[in-house]
């Protein structure tokens, strides 16, 4: 009797043990992909901005159908400044010269991603009047 009880009581010590493994993995999964939506939508809050800042005439300090001279700080003035809880995030090239078809904003969050070893990222790229994720680029 007591080397039954003694094996009842070590099988269930694995299976919490395996249950406990599971769920820990569950949550960093979750945990990931909820930083990930979040960054994604912070993106895209600086996306309207920017394509904000294309649209305003150049005398009320827009970019008069142009992304030349948008900067970072000029996205998220009215907005979170970049290195919130969700991420940092970054306009390439930063500040925009010439005339460029589109900027690309990216994001890198808090959570590790799916690769194990890096965290989240996205990639934005913002047209005049659409914006894009770049699926191949992200984590």
């Amino acid at each position: 009797m007591g080397q039954q009880q003694l094996l009842l009581r070590l099988l269930g010590t694995i299976i919490v043990g395996i249950a406990t493994a599971v769920a820990i993995s569950l949550f960093k999964d979750q945990a990931a992909a909820t930083n990930r939506d979040e960054v994604v939508n912070d993106l895209a809050h600086y996306a309207t901005a920017a394509q904000g800042y294309y649209r305003k005439p150049r005398m009320l300090g827009g970019g008069g159908s142009s992304f030349n001279g948008l900067t970072m700080q000029t996205i998220t003035a009215t907005h979170t400044a970049p290195g919130h809880l969700n991420g940092t995030y970054t306009l390439d090239p930063d500040p925009v010269g010439g005339d460029p078809a589109f900027v690309t904003l990216t994001g890198v969050g808090t959570e590790t991603g799916n690769n194990g070893t890096e965290n989240v990222k996205v990639v934005m790229y913002v047209y005049p009047d659409s914006i894009m994720v770049d699926e191949t680029l992200g984590n």
